[in-house]
């Protein structure tokens, strides 16, 4: 009886794997696909790809965007949403657990708001909000978006640092004359960096993939690399030149992703 419960568990497990990873794998293969075509194998090929990289993807259509713009935009507000969620993570992920005051199980709960609610609507009103203040839409709006949830996931991962912290390192700082900034620059945030690149690359991968905030307040004429995706796919243009953009894209998440779970490590 046993034996059958395992075989099918190991079934069972065989069959969810395939379902998530089959689509991947299939888009990454047919994006080295000699002929223009998504059901027929005609052989291995690069050419793609470098129709990509030379701006000549689908110079045949009426379609035809910029991929360039789009991954620098996509690259930008990631590092600049990286950096901002980073900074204010480490200063609520300190106060959070080093303070306690009055409000704080309130504001606990109002960080994880984020990270619990559903995407779509967060995204909504936050339009609705740009709309009401008047705010112009493009590539700002869509920084303070993706902010708006990054910083949640940076104040968890940074707090998990502080869980195992010794104080008395800090202790000894003090002891040995420096004041309160001295510590945290010298002592504290080295100790924490790890925690604190980790976050960075974890909000950096979740805004540079993020598809439905960046729809919602990007504003007309800027792209991002999921926008381009989907732009190209809604338009019947499923074609090698989409799934090696698609894998292009694949593959810097799946890095940023690997770093991040070396770094917790």
């Amino acid at each position: 009886m046993k034996r059958l419960a395992d075989k099918v568990l190991k079934a069972y497990t065989f069959f969810i794997i395939m379902i998530l990873y089959l689509p991947i794998a299939v888009l990454v293969v047919f994006s080295f696909n000699k002929v223009e075509s998504i059901h027929r194998w005609g052989g291995f090929t690069l050419k793609w790809y470098e129709r990509l990289f030379t701006g000549q993807a689908f110079v045949s259509h009426s379609a035809a965007l910029n991929v360039w713009e789009a991954f620098y935009n996509s690259i930008w507000v990631a590092l600049v949403t990286g950096v901002i969620s980073a900074i204010l993570g480490v200063l609520l992920a300190y106060g959070m657990s080093r303070f306690t005051f009055r409000g704080k199980d309130v504001l606990e709960g109002l960080l994880y708001i984020p990270i619990i609610i559903p995407e779509i609507a967060s995204s909504l009103s936050l339009l609705l909000f740009y709309i009401w203040i008047r705010f112009p839409l493009g590539g700002w709006s869509v920084v303070i978006g993706h902010t708006t949830f990054s910083i949640s996931y940076c104040m968890v991962v940074i707090r998990t640092r502080f869980a195992g912290f010794d104080k008395s390192l800090e202790e000894a700082a003090k002891t040995l004359g420096a004041d309160e900034i001295q510590t945290f620059l010298r002592v504290t945030l080295p100790i924490i960096f790890p925690g604190i690149l980790a976050a960075f690359l974890l909000t950096f991968t979740l805004s540079y993939d993020d598809f439905i905030k960046t729809a919602f307040t990007r504003g007309p004429g800027f792209l991002t690399l999921p926008i381009l995706i989907w732009t190209w796919a809604k338009r019947g243009l499923i074609s090698p030149e989409l799934n090696a953009l698609a894998t292009l894209s694949l593959s810097v998440s799946i890095t940023l992703t690997y770093l991040y779970a070396k770094l917790q490590k």
